[in-house]
């Protein structure tokens, strides 16, 4: 093991993969610690364990339960949106109870690591489910776990970047995971070209990539040991309700974070959760055709969020400069949004599905960076208010694919045609104002 990763206080001017010691950060009257540098082996890691999990837990979103919803129920590609929906609903009431319990947990092995570990045997139990599903119910029971898991093992990672990020390296760190959780649904949707005839593998072999890669953050990146922990208030159901909310007058950037990042997701999912449908539509094929295609355009797509997520992120960093950057990343989806709906062929597809990816990749980077900037109360309540941000993206989940069949049927034809155009318009133009609300953000250029 290496000194910078053992367990104990960070001695001044080395880098340290250390949590700040629990018992220094929750008492009242503390002002926040100066956080040092964390060295690249933790960065390293953390995304790679992002990666993982974004290949276990996009794939089945990107595809797979597209796959399944078309053989168990054909025809009613509306049940993939309610699926969806029910899921994001799910991780929209557990998410601050977890995250709650994160920052209060005691523990040897620090407090994000159990919750990675629990949630790692839930997500792949979820994947069994959604596999060997014999009816639309149990699929959906299924994705309701695998939110539950996966997204759990997600945030506990997030909230490690909170606790240990020096504000240097938030937007580098967050470009390498917006890349990573950007191009794992690539190597996810060509899994699932290779194994779409396979329901079981479908679904299990990337969640075996993701157990491999959680699980090296877990055994290598050690956390200070919280069983000594003191908190300054108890927590009653009273107070438990009150941490489910934030005064807007008291963080004002972290509320214009928040409604941003709540619009670019309704944007996003609105774009996303029928790509599958609208590919299939777009080219004439079935949806089961259409995934060797979709995997091609996603892996051309490897440069372009590559481009947007590690470029942002990094110029960030470097000009210090956060809000253009999320500004210039909604004008590249809306721009992406509007060339793939005039298009009817497949070049058309790919050029604005590669802009649109430098708009998420861009996005992914700088907002995450961005929230870390601004986010209140970092080393007492990091899970509280970071949960309380992925509200803004488990809403839009929730709400967007239900809303979405409802655009669909917008004008639908005699023939069955449905209303792409307007559902790809309408995601580009919240995603572009998804930008433009950053720009009166104060405390961060």
């Amino acid at each position: 093991m290496k000194p910078e990763d053992s367990v104990g206080p960070a001695v001044a001017g080395t880098r340290t993969d250390q949590s700040p010691p629990l018992a220094a950060v929750v008492v009242a009257a503390h002002r926040p610690a100066r956080r040092q540098k964390v060295s690249r082996r933790y960065i390293y890691l953390v995304t790679l364990a992002q990666f993982g999990v974004f290949v276990a837990f996009i794939t089945p979103l990107a595809i797979s339960l597209s796959i399944r919803v078309s053989i168990l129920a054909p025809g009613h590609e509306e049940y993939l949106g309610y699926i969806t929906g029910i899921g994001a609903t799910t991780a929209l009431i557990t998410g601050p109870f977890l995250g709650i319990a994160s920052d209060r947990t005691k523990s040897r092995i620090g407090r994000r690591r159990p919750y990675m570990i629990v949630g790692l045997l839930v997500g792949l139990l979820s994947l069994f489910v959604m596999a060997l599903a014999p009816s639309v119910a149990i699929l959906g029971m299924g994705w309701v776990l695998a939110q539950l898991g996966w997204g759990q093992v997600l945030v506990n990672l997030q909230f490690s970047t909170a606790d240990r990020l020096p504000e240097e390296q938030r937007g580098r760190v967050a470009g390498l995971a917006g890349f990573a959780t950007q191009i794992a649904p690539v190597l996810g949707v060509t899994m699932a070209g290779i194994f779409s005839g396979n329901a079981l593998l479908l679904f299990v072999v990337p969640g075996v990539l993701g157990l491999v890669l959680v699980l090296l953050f877990v055994c290598l990146v050690h956390e200070a040991d919280t069983r000594d922990a003191e908190f300054t208030d108890h927590l009653t159901p009273t107070v438990l309700l009150k941490k489910f909310v934030f005064n807007p007058v008291q963080h004002p950037d972290y509320s214009l974070v928040w409604l941003s990042r709540f619009l670019f997701y309704f944007g996003l999912t609105l774009n996303t959760t029928f790509a599958s449908f609208f590919f299939a539509y777009k080219l004439g094929l079935s949806v089961t055709e259409v995934t060797s295609v979709i995997a091609s355009v996603s892996i051309l797509g490897i440069v372009a969020t590559t481009a947007g997520a590690i470029g942002g992120g990094f110029f960030s960093d470097r000009l210090k400069m956060r809000r253009v950057f999320v500004l210039l990343a909604g004008v590249f989806f809306a721009a992406g949004a509007i060339i793939m709906t005039a298009s009817s062929e497949l070049p058309g597809l790919i050029l604005g599905s590669l802009v649109v990816s430098v708009g998420i990749g861009m996005f992914s980077a700088v907002d995450q960076a961005l929230l870390l900037d601004v986010l209140p109360e970092r080393d007492t309540d990091a899970g509280r208010f970071m949960s309380i941000a992925n509200f803004a993206i488990a809403i839009p989940q929730a709400v967007a694919p239900l809303v979405a069949p409802a655009l669909l049927a917008v004008g639908m034809t005699e023939a069955g045609e449905k209303n792409y155009m307007l559902l790809y318009l309408l995601a580009g133009a919240l995603v572009l104002l998804a930008g433009l609300v950053v720009l009166r953000i104060r405390s961060v250029r």
